[in-house]
């Protein structure tokens, strides 16, 4: 098991107005109690207040501060996965998610923060209660519209912004009483207005403005906004209308719901017919997304698709939609209130399932396209762009899963994101969707035949054999069936796989050639042929012929520059370390495997990561420092626990610790061998591959040499955007891409 250090706190964009005394209640709290809620209604700025808070508390938790946003999160099963994603865990293993973040936070002084759990309370409730029964120096700070009810916990109750009423003779020339959320108006009209001031002649229609807004901080951030085409008498005089209009909300919504309804219901009266279109309908979308994601989705009746860009531009202009940048490139995001108010409109429109299956598409194109260039040299692209678009990814996956009509999709989809799941440190997830996708009736047996593979993929990695051999029968008797000389191939492939770590290695190499030769029979050429050439590498020098490995590797290596791919070069620059080290040559040989662990940590794949420390173990005990072997040995065992059974339990990938093992321990006492082992294991895995690459002295944060740090590749090499996918079918045919991929 493996995590980043330091927290993950969003910067803050916008000033902090107010809650002063809020924020001192909630670190004082936070020093003497566990776990402290802060309630409120929807638009309160119960978020904003408890992230301020978490970072002027973060000296007090030498772990980190990290948030938890579980707004997008739908399925409770899923939501032990989104707190190990945000916490940076990386674990490869078949335990559950709780077990994992249990052994993760049991000694550890750190501070999570839980937001958008309203949906979740329940299963939320029990994985806080189990947590902090099981980390006894965790603290956790949640915001809520209702308490968690988990013993000890401590509430803290949020109040709107002060918002006197002014007085009610208008000819009262005094001073008009300003609150804390006539300084929020003001401050965000400034930035629409920069001349904006509060004065004594509008002093009285903020203050009228903000107490009708009954000082709801998301309210008056809209209403700061329109002053970009209206002015404080206008606003004021438009305001009874849309009040009037929308007072009550739904039927037996809760009071404080009605006043959230009201804010934003005003905000949407007031924009464009388009306006309010596209804020429907990019509701669909989860999380965020980009233009072109927006202009395929929304687009139609209305709005046409050159229409997008400028009706997008003043939705951002009226903080309905925000900016921001990521990895991939401009991305836009709603918040989750706007969304759901959009959702709403959606629904009533009658257009809900025609937009959610545009939405499926888009997803469908983008797996697609993705899946095709992961075998380029866009392959770190491709992994920043799918980890920003994991979000759309689970929401199409969820809505085309739980539809009869559309779950095809949902299999097509789980398994053309094999290299989200095996290559990017998603096994578990992946395994969550497989599972699911395979429950589903189609008769797409292509589509199915690939999920098969697939998830005896995931499996294979995770250690599990006796899933692993289910799935992959199965699909070897559907190939056979069905004559899919494909997916014959990769089920033979994969189980050449499980003989390898089972130790048979004869028949792992009947197997991998015979896969192998199917591949090039059918002109499979991509990423997961090339990891077959290495696993037979691996196969062939275990059996003892290093001259042909070497071979093998060298080929592997020269494929991979030429395609500009470099996971499965990973892989064989490990292989050719390996041989180096064995003919003595040390300096080649780490060279060699300090590549192949820089690769394969950008990609968060932890399976060689921990393969490359183990390798350097036994080179750096080569060339004299026992101290520091035995340190990364360590290390590597605490990793170990991430990717599942330590060395697969194999004798033959066992055998470079074994070495290095004995080389220390002929060096070292016991009690010296032990102690180093221990200092090894307190190595997240930031610290242990800095400590791999030679950073001795880096006890945190990932090494400088290693592009875009752990679960986000680096796009810094592969500058140009993705171009957009093509658009996918969305009649009775088989989805875009077909059930395998070609070079």
């Amino acid at each position: 098991m493996t995590s980043r250090a330091g927290g993950n706190l969003p910067a803050e964009l916008t000033a902090f107005v107010g809650r002063g005394a809020e924020v001192g209640t909630i670190k004082r709290q936070l020093a003497r109690h566990r776990l402290v809620t802060v309630t409120g209604v929807g638009g309160v700025g119960k978020s904003r207040l408890a992230l301020r808070a978490a970072r002027e508390a973060g000296e007090r938790f030498p772990h980190g501060v990290w948030l938890v946003e579980l707004g997008t999160v739908r399925d409770p099963e899923l939501m032990e996965h989104a707190v190990v994603e945000a916490l940076g865990i990386t674990d490869h293993s078949g335990r559950s998610p709780l077990a994992v973040l249990a052994e993760h936070l049991a000694d550890q002084r750190l501070l999570l923060v839980l937001d958008g759990h309203d949906h979740l309370v329940e299963p939320a409730a029990a994985l806080v209660h189990e947590l902090l029964r099981r980390a006894p120096r965790l603290r956790v700070l949640t915001a809520a519209r209702r308490p968690l009810a988990v013993a000890g916990e401590r509430l803290l109750p949020l109040a709107p912004l002060g918002a006197p009423a002014p007085p009610d003779d208008p000819a009262d020339d005094e001073p008009v009483p300003l609150g804390e959320a006539a300084e929020l108006f003001a401050e965000r009209a400034a930035a629409v207005l920069p001349a904006f001031q509060v004065t004594r002649a509008n002093q009285r229609l903020v203050a009228e403005l903000c107490h009708r807004l009954d000082g709801i901080p998301l309210a008056l951030e809209l209403a700061a906004g329109r002053l970009r085409t209206l002015s404080l008498e206008q606003i004021l005089q438009r305001f009874d209308d849309r009040f009037r209009l929308l007072v009550g909300g739904v039927r037996g919504a809760p009071p404080h719901h009605q006043t959230l309804r009201t804010a934003v219901g005003w905000s949407h009266e007031l924009c464009s017919g388009p306006e309010r279109l596209l804020w429907a309908r990019l509701s669909v979308f989860a999380g965020h997304f980009d233009l072109e994601a927006a202009e395929y989705v929304c687009s139609g009746q209305d709005l046409p698709a050159e229409d997008v860009l400028d009706v997008l531009t003043e939705l951002v202009a009226q903080s309905v939609v925000s900016r921001e940048d990521a990895p991939s490139g401009v991305r836009y995001r709603m918040l989750g209130t706007l969304r759901a108010y959009g959702e709403d409109w959606l629904a009533a429109s009658g257009d809900a399932r025609r937009l959610r299956r545009r939405h499926r598409d888009w997803c469908t194109g983008l797996a697609t396209w993705c899946e095709l260039e992961w075998f380029s040299p866009r392959q770190a692209e491709v992994a920043a762009r799918v980890e920003d678009e994991l979000p759309n990814l689970r929401a199409a996956l969820e809505f085309t899963l739980d539809d009869e009509e559309d779950g095809r999709f949902g299999l097509y989809l789980a398994a053309t994101l094999w290299f989200c799941w095996v290559g990017c440190g998603r096994l578990a997830e992946g395994r969550h969707w497989l599972h699911r996708a395979l429950e589903t009736e189609t008769d797409h047996e292509e589509t199915r035949l690939k999920a098969l593979w697939v998830a005896g993929y995931v499996a294979v990695l995770q250690g599990d054999t006796v899933a692993a051999l289910t799935v992959l029968h199965e699909c070897r008797e559907g190939a056979e069936r069905t004559g899919n000389a494909r997916a014959a191939a990769y089920s033979t492939h994969l189980t050449g796989c499980l003989a390898m770590v089972g130790d048979e290695m004869q028949r792992a190499e009947k197997l991998l050639r015979e896969a192998l030769g199917r591949y090039e029979e059918i002109g499979e050429l991509n990423s997961n042929v090339l990891m077959g050439r290495c696993e037979l590498a691996m196969v062939v020098a275990f059996q003892g012929d290093l001259a042909g490995a070497l071979a093998i590797y060298e080929d592997v290596r020269q494929a991979c520059e030429d395609h500009g791919e470099r996971w499965a070069r990973a892989y064989a620059l490990y292989g050719l370390g390996y041989a180096a080290w064995h003919h003595a040559d040390t300096i080649t040989a780490r060279e060699l495997v300090e590549q192949s662990l820089r690769i394969s940590y950008t990609f968060q794949d932890m399976v060689n990561t921990v393969l490359a420390i183990e390798l350097l173990a036994g080179i750096t005990a080569t060339e004299g420092d026992p101290v520091e072997a035995a340190v990364l040995q360590g290390a590597a065992a605490r990793l170990w626990r991430s990717v599942g059974m330590p060395l697969f339990g194999s004798e033959y990938f066992n055998s470079a610790h074994t070495i290095c093992e004995r080389q220390v321990r002929e060096r070292l006492s016991a009690a010296r061998y032990q102690q180093c082992l221990r200092e090894g294991g307190l190595l997240d895995a930031a610290a242990a591959v800095s400590r791999a690459l030679g950073g001795r002295g880096a006890a945190g944060g990932p090494p400088a040499a290693v592009p875009g740090g752990p679960g986000r590749a680096s796009v810094a090499e592969h500058p140009a955007r993705l171009p957009l996918p093509a658009a996918p079918r969305s009649d009775g045919g088989e989805p875009a891409g077909g059930g395998g991929q070609r070079a």
